[in-house]
């Protein structure tokens, strides 16, 4: 326990004694006697609400709002105690029976309750604050249609002092045994600092509850007054509702365990449910209420409607947000399956890849043995007198294993996995070396090229040979495409957000007969002898060794378009030194 926690803890029990001395020796009834324990009073009311104060400063979010709700239900009741040592030491007058603030001490406690239902001291995802709110405010104007129902209609409807101070004590012990309820639900269900501050909480105002009755029970026969010993218990309890704010300064109450029961909002809502169906109750004791003057009755029932339809009302909103909540999430779910469903089909290109890499990779290497030395013999035989029928043989035996062995060449530029060397590399300056590169085929095939970079694009992590590879693929197939049609077009643009780069492809030719085989190894719809259908594969291993992801797609307006979703060069260094800590 820190120093400055002793000295308050002892300034607070110094402040116990001297009440309880002034209640001894200082003479019952008298000004001095009544100034001194009404200003004590609200000394001890600022300490609790000034507790709270710290804590609303070094925390955030939930436990930020349940610190927040707490102040101000400990300076609603000093605003209370404030009033009370006005009229009692600055007027010095009795306070009245109808007192008119009374409805501040009785709705101090409803801020507590909604503080306990965040459930700061369990780690649960944060709601929308508007729902929290709506539920919030529902119980708000219950307790407060509570207060109307019961205890105004005996002060300004029908005068009647003993109906107004019985039903203001029933309503208010309600109130506090529901605060004492929800206390000790956390108290029993809570753990570490929090299980102590929930306790500290629980006991003073557990206190506060007794010591009250008891005042009230004093009060109603003419044995209570300001200072007299009937007031040592409620300023001790007082005293210790400022406890648990300085005791939670020195813990760690950042440390959130998992939740033992419901999610916090379902609590509330249901309690926000049960006090909407309450009110056919409140309008059906009101109207079969014997001995109930016809103005209280006729007021009730005018108040039950109001509440009624202010809280229909609300309930309404709050389904609406609701509404919008599930709308939002089925949006998500949707959004979470499509993006599923396409990584299971990456991961099934990937293994692929990874698969058929394995076996072309040894294969090819077997096959380049026998291919060299068929392609030495065939060369060997047009050295000879042959015929011309011979001949034209020979040159078709040589041309195919020429034919062969480039596809084992690119069988091996497949299956090679060797990493590259990456450094920050400008994707705008490789597009537009491939697209200068690409400039006699785009030409050749009568293709318009229009090229939308970004200004803002960030670096990526990468190699710019196999990047720059990737790109002229692409383009290469693009004026394939469009070589049969006048009108041909190809634009290319690149984007950037906070954690990527985008570049795309996207032209107006006759598009893709199949958008989702395109990096299928050996996929491919040109004519034997034009294509082996492994560029598009090549390309797709490239892009993933790179951490990003390429996908095709079929446009509606027509045409093909391809796009690519590479890290940018600092969400690449950030991941890497996550993983180095992680690791450590």
């Amino acid at each position: 326990m820190s120093a400055r926690l002793k000295t308050w803890g002892l300034v607070l029990v110094c402040l116990v004694l001297a009440q309880s001395a002034a209640s001894v020796f200082l003479p019952a009834r008298t000004f001095a006697l009544t100034a001194f324990s009404d200003l004590l009073q609200s000394a001890l009311l600022l300490v609790a609400a000034l507790s709270c104060v710290p804590h609303i400063v070094r925390t955030s979010g939930r436990s930020r709002l349940f610190w927040l709700l707490m102040a101000l239900g400990f300076t609603s009741w000093l605003t209370y105690q404030l009033l009370w040592t006005y009229i009692e030491v600055l007027k010095q007058q009795e306070v009245p029976n109808l007192f008119t603030g009374d409805v501040i001490l009785f709705l101090h406690i409803v801020p507590m309750m909604a503080a306990l239902a965040l459930r700061p001291d369990v780690r649960q995802e944060e709601r929308e604050l508007r729902l929290g709110s709506l539920d919030f405010a529902l119980l708000l104007l219950w307790w407060l249609f509570v207060y109307v129902y019961t205890v105004i209609p005996w002060q300004y409807v029908f005068a009647d002092e003993l109906a107004y101070n019985h039903n203001l004590n029933q309503a208010y012990l309600a109130e506090k045994l529901a605060l004492l309820g929800g206390l000790g639900l956390l108290w029993r269900r809570s753990s570490g600092p929090w299980k102590v501050v929930y306790a500290h909480w629980f006991g003073a105002s557990l206190l506060y509850s007794s010591s009250s009755y008891v005042a009230n029970w004093a009060v109603a026969r003419n044995t209570y007054y300001s200072g007299s010993l009937y007031d040592l218990p409620l300023i001790t309890s007082m005293a210790w509702m400022g406890l648990p704010g300085l005791l939670a300064l020195n813990a760690p109450l950042h440390k959130l365990e998992a939740a033992k029961s419901l999610p916090r909002g379902v609590w509330t809502a249901r309690l926000g449910m049960l006090a909407v169906f309450s009110l056919p109750t409140f309008a059906w004791v009101s109207y079969f209420e014997p001995g109930l003057p016809s103005s209280v009755r006729a007021f009730r029932m005018l108040v039950t409607l109001a509440a009624m339809v202010l809280m229909g009302g609300m309930v309404f909103l709050k389904q609406h947000f609701l509404d919008i909540e599930l709308i939002r999430s089925l949006r998500s779910s949707r959004q979470a399956l499509e993006d599923l469903q396409l990584l299971q089909s990456q991961l099934v290109q990937s293994e692929k890849l990874a698969s058929l890499g394995q076996l072309v990779g040894g294969a090819a290497h077997e096959l380049n043995n026998p291919l060299t030395a068929m392609l030495g013999f065939s060369e060997l035989l047009s050295t000879t007198e042959l015929s011309a029928e011979q001949r034209s043989l020979t040159d078709k035996i040589s041309l195919q294993v020429q034919r062969i062995r480039t596809l084992v060449g690119s069988l091996l530029s497949f299956a090679r996995q060797t990493p590259s060397a990456k450094s920050d590399v400008d994707v705008n300056v490789v597009i537009e070396t491939a697209l200068k590169l690409c400039q006699p085929q785009t030409h050749a095939a009568n293709v318009r090229v229009c090229s939308n970079l970004g200004s803002s694009v960030r670096p990526v992590h990468g190699d710019a040979n196999q990047l720059l590879q990737v790109f002229n693929h692409i383009i290469s197939n693009a004026s394939h495409a469009m070589a049969d049609q006048r009108d041909g077009l190809l634009t290319v643009t690149t984007g950037a957000s906070a954690l990527h780069v985008t570049v795309q492809f996207f032209d107006n030719g006759p598009g893709m007969a199949d958008p989702a085989r395109v990096f299928d190894p050996f996929y491919t719809t040109r004519p034997v002898g034009q294509g082996r259908g492994l560029g598009l594969s090549m390309c797709y291993g490239i892009i993933q060794e790179h951490g990003g992801k390429i996908t095709c797609r079929n446009r509606p307006e027509g045409g093909a378009s391809f796009l690519i979703e590479l890290p940018s060069a600092e969400a690449y260094k950030n991941q890497k030194a996550q993983a180095q800590a992680s690791k450590a």
